[in-house]
């Protein structure tokens, strides 16, 4: 699909740049440049997969290190929103290998209030709406977080990230739940806590499956 004039006049004015290392790429959503397709810690297989207290399973397509981790951050802290068409695309491909067949509607962690107004957006919203943009479908916003919480990065470990969640999420409407399989958005899996709080709402609400993706997992302790 070709660009407008205007589309090009801005590639000219401002280059477009690849969403982890900063290298000028060619003008598009998808900003990857090659060096970085080729070095960015993909995860292969079984590697991209991990498994849930309440959703059957959560995949990503990176590991949560270097680039990824600072381009994740300034997605998060610096206003890089536009990553997420990027993003959106390596997820949604990710989710047509890994799970196929397994979700008839999709959705996402929500910030709260007092987050989304600290950032000026919501990313996992923005990333959900990408990814079913690549997908052919739609995201719809399910759940809110009706208790702000304590960044999850700040708790000690996994059962203090359950414990810093539990009850932080609310439905928004029941009728949009029940008798649905799920596919739910994040950035970020570290221990699953928060995905499985929101699979845990859902499925107390009626859903029949919750599945989940997320851009980048981190890699678990042995």
């Amino acid at each position: 699909m070709g660009y407008s004039v205007w589309s090009r006049v801005l590639d000219v004015l401002f280059p477009p740049k690849c969403a982890f290392c900063g290298r000028i790429v060619d003008g598009g959503g998808y900003r990857v440049c090659p060096a970085c397709q080729k070095e960015l810690p993909f995860l292969p297989g079984a590697a991209a997969e991990r498994k849930g207290e309440f959703f059957t399973l959560c995949v990503s397509p990176l590991s949560y290190q270097g680039a990824v981790r600072k381009s994740i951050h300034r997605y998060k802290f610096s206003g890089k929103d536009g990553y997420a068409t990027t993003y959106g695309k390596l997820v949604a491909d990710c989710v047509r290998e890994h799970l196929p067949g397994e979700y008839d509607s999709i959705t996402w962690v929500p910030l709260s209030k007092e987050r989304k107004r600290e950032r000026g957006y919501d990313q996992a919203m923005l990333l959900a709406m990408a990814v079913a943009l690549e997908l052919g479908d739609v995201a719809a916003e399910t759940l809110r977080k009706v208790r702000h919480t304590s960044a999850q990065s700040g708790q000690a470990d996994a059962a203090a990230r359950r414990a810093n969640v539990l009850g932080a999420y609310a439905l928004t409407d029941p009728a949009l739940v029940e008798g649905r399989q799920f596919l739910i958005i994040d950035d970020v899996l570290t221990t699953g806590a928060t995905i499985s709080e929101c699979a845990r709402v859902l499925l107390t609400g009626g859903a029949e499956q919750v599945v989940g993706a997320t851009l980048a997992l981190t890699q678990q302790k042995k």
